[in-house]
C-alpha cells in the first residue's frame, strides 16, 4: 500500500535535484535537437549579464562602473522654521497698595487706556486727619530746636566763665593769695558747667532727632494718600474690568489687567541642533493661522533651555500700531539664518557608512570611492541641500551601495543644472 508514495518521493527528489543543482544538464538532455533546429543561422545570440557579473567584468577590466555628478557648492540662505504664538509685549495685573474701598466708576474691559490713566480710586478715610497730625508734630519738632541750641549756647558761656574762675583761683593759690578750698571750688563749677554743656547738645540732638522722625511720618501720610489712586503703568489694553465701584480692596488685590499689544511679540522655541543658525536682529516673518503675513526681528535668545523640551525661548518683535494682533494667536515662524556654502544633491544620493553615519560616496583624484559624512541642511522638491562636502566634489549618483572606500571606479559624469 505504501509502495507508490515512497517511489513517487524518489522520483520528485530527483527531479528537483536535476531542476535546481544540474539545471544545465538537464535543459541540455531535454531540448539539445530541438534548440539546434529552432536555432537560426547566424551567430548565436550573448547571454544577459546580471549587474553583479557585469561589475566584476568591470572590476577586472579597472574599475566599478558607476553614475556621477561634479558638483560645485553654491550660497544658501538658512531659515528656521518654528510654530509659536503672539504675545503681548507687556502683560500686567495693577494692584492696591494700600487699602481702601472703591470709590471711581469702573473701566470696562477692552476699553483703551493711555500711562497714567485712573483705573481705581480709593477712600481716602482718616488719612488726611493723619497727615495733618503728621505735619503739626513735625512744626513741634521744629520749635524745640531754637530752645536747644539756645541752652547749648548758655552751657557754653558757663563753661567758658568756669575755666577763667578755675585759671585765676589756680594763679592766686600759687602766689599764697588764695585758698586751696576756693580753687577746688572753681574746679567742681568748671566739672558741672561741662555736664551742664554735654546735657545741652545731647537735648539740641534729641530735638534733631525728633525732627527727622517726624517728617517720616508725614512721608508716610503723603504716600500712603498718593497710593489712592491707581493708575495705568503705559498705555494700552484693559484685560478686565477695573475693579467695581464699592467693592473693598487690601494691599495686593487687583484692580486691572493691562496688557501692551504695540509691538508685539512672536514666541517660539528652537532646538538646540538650530540654535546656532540665530542671531539676535535676525530677520523674521510670520504667518498666522488667519493667512496674515507679519515681519519682524529678532530681539530675545535664551541662553538657558527649558527643562522639560531642552529647547530655547526666541521672541520675534512685530510692529502692531492698529492693534489688529490679538494676545495668543497661532503664528508659523521663519527666522532667516547666515547664508552657507551647499551642494544640492538627489535624496537617492545619500547612505549610511558601516556605523550609520549619514553620507554619500564621492570620487577622489586616483578614481576610488570614498565616504564622506555630510549634514542635510533643507529638503527641496528639485533635490536635498547638504553641507560637509568639498568646494567641488564628484558625487556617485548610481551604484554607491556597490563599492566602499577604496575601491576603483568607472564613472559616467551626469551634468544637471542645480
Amino acid at each position: 500500500m505504501k509502495f507508490f508514495p515512497l517511489v513517487t518521493a524518489v522520483l520528485v527528489t530527483v527531479i528537483l535535484f536535476f531542476a535546481v543543482l544540474q539545471r544545465d544538464v538537464l535543459f541540455d538532455f531535454a531540448g539539445r535537437d530541438t534548440d539546434a533546429e529552432a536555432a537560426p543561422e547566424g551567430p548565436a545570440p550573448q547571454p544577459q549579464q546580471t549587474v553583479a557579473q557585469t561589475n566584476s567584468s568591470t572590476a577586472e577590466a579597472g574599475g566599478i562602473a558607476v553614475m556621477a555628478r561634479a558638483s560645485v557648492a553654491q550660497n544658501i540662505e538658512n531659515a528656521v522654521l518654528l510654530r509659536g504664538q503672539t504675545e503681548a509685549a507687556r502683560d500686567v495685573i495693577v494692584r492696591a497698595e494700600t487699602s481702601g474701598t472703591v470709590v471711581s466708576e469702573p473701566l470696562r474691559k477692552g476699553a483703551r487706556v493711555d500711562q497714567g490713566t485712573l483705573l481705581c480710586r480709593l477712600d481716602p478715610g482718616t488719612r488726611g486727619a493723619t497727615l495733618a497730625e503728621a505735619e503739626a508734630r513735625l512744626a513741634e519738632a521744629r520749635a524745640r530746636v531754637p530752645e536747644a541750641a539756645a541752652r547749648v549756647a548758655e552751657a557754653e558761656a558757663r563753661v567758658h566763665e568756669a575755666e577763667i574762675n578755675e585759671v585765676a583761683a589756680s594763679q592766686l593759690s600759687e602766689g599764697g593769695f588764695a585758698s586751696a578750698t576756693r580753687v577746688a571750688n572753681a574746679e567742681a563749677a568748671l566739672s558741672s558747667a561741662k555736664a551742664t554743656l554735654s546735657a545741652a547738645k545731647s537735648g539740641l540732638e534729641s530735638a534733631g532727632a525728633g525732627i527727622r522722625a517726624a517728617e517720616a511720618t508725614v512721608d508716610r501720610a503723603q504716600d500712603d494718600l498718593g497710593k489712592l489712586d491707581i493708575s495705568a503703568p503705559f498705555s494700552g489694553l484693559l484685560e478686565s474690568d477695573s475693579a467695581e465701584l464699592g467693592s473693598l480692596l487690601q494691599a495686593g488685590d487687583p484692580c486691572a489687567t493691562v496688557i501692551q499689544l504695540d509691538p508685539i511679540k512672536l514666541v517660539g522655541f528652537v532646538p538646540e541642533t538650530q540654535l546656532g543658525l540665530i542671531e539676535v536682529g535676525a530677520n523674521a516673518g510670520a504667518q498666522l493661522a488667519s493667512g496674515e503675513d507679519l515681519r519682524g526681528n529678532v530681539t530675545f535668545l535664551a541662553r538657558s533651555a527649558d527643562e522639560t523640551t531642552r529647547t530655547f525661548r526666541v521672541e520675534v518683535t512685530v510692529p502692531n500700531p492698529d492693534w489688529s494682533l490679538r494676545d495668543g494667536q497661532t503664528a508659523e515662524i521663519v527666522i532667516t539664518g547666515g547664508g552657507m556654502r551647499a551642494h544640492l544633491l538627489p535624496a537617492s544620493s545619500l547612505t549610511l557608512d558601516d556605523r550609520g553615519v549619514l553620507g554619500v560616496r564621492i570620487i577622489d583624484a586616483e578614481r576610488r570611492a570614498q565616504f564622506a559624512a555630510v549634514t542635510v541642511i533643507r529638503d527641496t522638491v528639485n533635490g536635498v541641500w547638504v553641507s560637509g562636502l568639498p568646494e567641488a566634489a564628484d558625487v556617485i549618483l548610481i551604484g554607491q551601495e556597490y563599492v566602499t572606500d577604496g575601491v576603483p571606479v568607472v564613472p559616467s559624469f551626469e551634468e544637471l543644472s542645480q
